[in-house]
């Protein structure tokens, strides 16, 4: 009987401390503990048990950064750098900058302060137009341009700045704008009133700028048989001419 009971007591201790061993290396491996010496290994007393389960839990052990770690972390400064700085190129690009569009004018031209044929023509060669392209009239409009075939750098620099437009491609890109402002009828008009003093040659006098705009407003009321014409009207006697020509080619 006395040897059953060293051998249940011998193998209860035996269980208890691989209960404890077990439990001490999966700490381990957890990082939750720290390694341990001899002396603080559980001795066959049964009381080494109950003592180790009701030790407080070491503090938790920092890990210290590897290598790798570090380049990591200095991979990632740096990638945060490198967005910003491309954030803040991709900002400068959409921003409209002065100095960039003065740059773009002396490009055509040259050592003056005004862009003249020769400079226009490599101009009109650049952005892709034609120079008798409508749509070189709708940006001389927008440049307030004075005299056909010249651009001051007064004129460029406000009629640019108003099109947000500092290089050849953001001009390109404007294009379709520019002719889509033909489409409205109040800036046609504008831009048919500006055409006149814009294109006008001195030594002709053919027409004057009233007769010009009721051209406009011509085409715009009279139906195209000429229908609804008023004789009697306050149309100009240009106009009346015209009409009467017009029904008299009709007629033979």
């Amino acid at each position: 009987m006395h040897s059953d009971a060293a051998n249940l007591q011998l193998n209860s201790h035996l269980t208890t401390l691989a209960s404890i061993h077990k439990i001490h290396h999966t700490l381990h491996r957890l990082n939750l503990t720290e390694d341990v010496g001899q002396d603080s290994h559980p001795s066959g007393n049964t009381s080494a048990g109950p003592s180790c389960c009701s030790r407080a839990m070491p503090p938790r052990k920092k890990r210290r950064p590897s290598a790798g770690d570090d380049m990591s972390a200095k991979k990632s400064r740096q990638d945060s750098v490198f967005r910003k700085h491309e954030t803040s190129q991709i900002r400068e690009e959409e921003t409209f900058s002065s100095k960039r569009c003065l740059e773009w004018f002396y490009e055509y031209a040259g050592c003056d302060d005004v862009v003249g044929p020769e400079g226009m023509e490599k101009f009109c060669e650049d952005i892709g137009v034609e120079p008798e392209n409508v749509v070189m009239l709708v940006l001389a409009w927008k440049l307030d341009a004075q005299s056909m075939g010249y651009f001051t750098l007064q004129e460029w620099l406000r009629g640019m700045g108003s099109l947000q437009c500092d290089s050849t491609e953001r001009l390109r890109n404007s294009l379709d704008y520019l002719r889509s402002v033909l489409n409205d009828s109040t800036s046609f008009k504008l831009i048919y009133r500006y055409a006149f003093d814009f294109a006008r040659q001195s030594k002709y006098k053919v027409i004057n700028k009233d007769q010009w705009c009721n051209v406009l407003e011509f085409s715009r009321t009279i139906n195209l048989d000429l229908s609804n014409y008023d004789e009697d009207g306050a149309w100009p006697v240009l106009l009346d001419e015209f009409v009467e020509w017009y029904k008299e080619r009709q007629m033979s």
